[in-house]
């Protein structure tokens, strides 16, 4: 006998929603039709196994509000930095927080079927839909998210910010930009392959200060901070490996 099709709701059809959304049509859920902002979502609850609250992190305590509880619905958010506490006044909430970039709806469920790495906290049929995109997890408590989610950006936004910088003084010298990515692409293999530690090169590594001084001179000097920042951080990177 063909088991039962899972019903989703997602609330906020955005890119995080919609890709969430889109990954689990592809596992055989049914989807219902998208909510926004100008819709009535007391009902949002009813006759679906899960509810998604894919809002902005700022206003997902006031939608869960909006939603009148269904003791055998499951709420959850995609918040990194968020707790269960702003879920209530429901029973069963879940965070499921996938650590990807999603840009949008069809590339983004194809990140979340990839074998990436999934936050959860809460109702265990968090780690159900993990396991059956074929993802992997890791619980983060309430008191640890911000520490979490601050580690998450670092991760992925200051990195993307980072490269930034590259490429504005890559135009400047006139140098293709795929030129440095190439280097960054082929620096984040050997961090992979040997840790953050031993990948390490460069004048900071060496305690080559002349060479940094040197840099710094050469930057404009609206770029010197983030470099001098970053130079101080790989210099203390090093001397955890001595």
């Amino acid at each position: 006998m063909e088991s039962k099709k899972k019903k989703v709701q997602v609330v906020g059809p955005g890119k995080a929603g919609c890709s969430l959304g889109t990954a689990l049509e592809r596992k055989g859920w049914i989807v219902q039709e998208y909510l926004g902002k100008t819709d009535d979502l007391q009902d949002a609850a009813q006759s679906v196994d899960l509810l998604v609250i894919a809002t902005p992190d700022e206003v997902i305590f006031e939608v869960s509000r909006k939603i009148q509880p269904n003791p055998s619905t499951v709420i959850a958010h995609l918040s990194g930095v968020l707790g269960l506490d702003v879920l209530a006044p429901h029973n069963l909430r879940m965070g499921l927080h996938p650590l990807a970039s999603l840009p949008n709806p069809e590339r983004g469920a194809d990140l979340l079927e990839s074998g990436i790495w999934f936050g959860i906290t809460g109702d265990p049929l968090g780690k159900e839909i993990v396991d059956e995109l074929g993802g992997k997890y890791f619980h983060v408590a309430d008191e640890d998210r911000s520490l979490y989610h601050a580690v998450a950006v670092t991760a992925s936004n200051h990195l993307t910010s980072l490269l930034g910088q590259v490429e504005r003084i890559a135009k400047e010298l006139d140098i293709p930009f795929e030129a440095f990515l190439n280097l960054a692409l082929e620096t984040m293999k050997n961090i992979e392959t040997l840790g953050p530690s031993e990948a390490l090169t460069g004048p900071a590594s060496r305690g080559d200060s002349q060479t940094i001084a040197l840099h710094l001179q050469a930057l404009p000097a609206d770029e010197r901070s983030l470099y001098k920042l970053l130079s101080d951080n790989a210099k203390r990177l090093s001397e955890r490996k001595e």
